[in-house]
């Protein structure tokens, strides 16, 4: 069912001009996807001939609505990387004290936050004898779209040897490794590299060393279909969804969220225009920034051969790619197959389209 209000609303509803031009390009974006502004197209059903007019998507990774089909796409790529294992979901999370850098140099603090986890990863991957893999995917917010940077990594568990053989991990099947040794590590690692970028701010690395750093470790997926599964609820999240705004009004929003200090407890929180707005910019992340990255034996070097010489030493067969996505199905025969035939500007479809009793407009 179509969400009554989206961000777009808001956005609509917002002066954007103070934001910096590529913050604005994408909350515009946002804002005119699949209206008038961006143009449209006309398609007609290869099957049963229906004419359906449509408005243009804005294709942004931020939108809400531009992301159904790109996740379903990618989940289905991610099936050739399957290896015989137990795969593990382990989150690494920056303490807020380096919010204020993030807004500054987002480039830095998320790159960094990639670096350092791969690096605390591989590490304790060697030490146990074995070159390790990682896929990971960098979330920015929290449920009330404040800032809360964190990756979230799948991690199979196994690796190559010295000799270039397979090996699984032995020693325990509930955990991939202490997580408490985990944090200490990554905290000492992207404190070091901070100072290496020449972040020198003595009260900021005074205070990253004051706390325990969060990494949280959750139980091993029951098979290669749940990690599919899993990692699809994932990849191409956005900050918020459309479902989750209640109302929109000329001066506010009202949106769902989950107070997890109250176990999880759905509340509703209501922000004005201009303060949701500020929100959402902070997870607009820089331009032609990765935020989903592949490494060690699912990196793209190991992915053109290594892997696929690997699972077939492990007799794995990687399924045959068949993309389930609606985006070209016909709504009303569920059948055919949308051809577009012509495409129009902002001045709308030819008034010929209208009178046609077999059109509909989506």
């Amino acid at each position: 069912m179509q969400p009554k209000w989206e961000v777009a609303d808001v956005l609509r509803n917002t002066d954007i001009s103070g934001f910096p031009v590529h913050q604005q390009k994408t909350l515009r974006a946002i804002g005119y996807c699949r209206t008038a502004a961006l143009g449209g197209h006309i398609d007609a059903c290869d099957d049963c001939g229906t004419i359906h007019i449509s408005y243009n998507s804005c294709r942004n990774r931020h939108c809400p609505k531009c992301q159904g089909h790109k996740r379903e796409e990618w989940i289905q790529q991610q099936k050739n990387a399957l290896l015989p294992c137990t795969y593990y979901h382990v989150v690494f999370t920056l303490p807020h004290e380096l919010n204020p850098l993030a807004i500054y140099k987002p480039s830095l603090v998320y790159n960094t936050l990639f670096e350092c986890v791969w690096k605390t990863l591989n590490q304790f991957g060697l030490q146990a004898g074995m070159q390790m893999g990682m896929t990971c995917i960098l979330h920015t917010w929290g449920q009330t779209l404040s800032l809360h940077p964190h990756l979230h990594c799948i991690v199979p568990g196994g690796g190559i040897d010295e000799k270039g053989c397979w090996r699984k991990k032995l020693r325990t099947n509930k955990y991939l490794f202490s997580t408490k040794a985990l944090s200490k590590v990554f905290r000492a690692k992207y404190v070091a590299a901070l100072r290496a970028a020449d972040i020198e701010d003595k009260a900021l690395i005074e205070s990253l060393f004051q706390k325990e750093w969060v990494v949280y470790a959750k139980r091993p997926f029951g098979g290669p279909q749940q990690v599919i599964e899993y990692l699809g609820r994932y990849s191409h999240k956005v900050a918020i969804s459309n479902h989750r705004i209640e109302n929109v009004t000329n001066q506010t929003t009202t949106f769902r969220y989950k107070d997890y200090n109250k176990g999880g407890k759905v509340d509703t929180m209501e922000l004005t225009n201009d303060e949701f707005t500020r929100r959402f910019s902070m997870h607009i992340l820089p331009q032609r920034f990765v935020r989903i990255r592949h490494y060690g034996i699912l990196s793209s070097s190991w992915k053109r051969g290594k892997l696929q010489a690997l699972q077939q030493s492990l007799k794995v067969k990687p399924p045959i790619n068949v993309v389930k996505t609606h985006l070209h199905k016909c709504p009303c025969c569920k059948t055919g197959i949308l051809i577009t035939i012509e495409v129009f500007g902002k001045r709308g479809p030819p008034e010929k389209y209208f009178t046609d009793k077999h059109s509909c407009t989506r």
